[in-house]
């Protein structure tokens, strides 16, 4: 996926791109440096925080499966950014849709929830 040059992605804040391109090639470094020291991410009901809990998340989270991943849309929900992800790929059920959350605290990701799209 590429979140810089996706049709559906230019409005979104610099940050979030950043971080979903830094998830997508799972560079821990890239992905903690646009999140804030307290941030949180929430994975279909499993939290993340911290440092090492976060580098793991980035770097581990799917790693066991061969997906592919495409952007579906973006939208905002008051002050939070909504991203549509579509996947496919080996995992149980072979395909989901999710929507990932974004509340920013400045020019930081404060939290991302990771939701199966209603």
């Amino acid at each position: 996926m590429d979140t810089n040059t996706h049709p559906n992605t230019p409005q979104l804040p610099t940050t979030i791109r950043t971080y979903l391109d830094a998830q997508e090639s799972r560079d821990a470094d890239a992905a903690l440096a646009v999140l804030s020291p307290g941030a949180v991410i929430s994975d279909v009901g499993e939290s993340f925080s911290g440092e090492d809990d976060l580098r793991r998340f980035v770097t581990e989270a799917g790693a066991e499966f061969t997906v592919t991943t495409e952007v579906t849309g973006v939208h905002r929900d008051g002050e939070t950014w909504v991203v549509g992800h579509h996947l496919e790929g080996d995992f149980p059920g072979g395909t989901v849709d999710l929507d990932y959350r974004f509340e920013l605290a400045g020019e930081r990701i404060e939290r991302v929830d990771i939701v199966v799209a209603p």
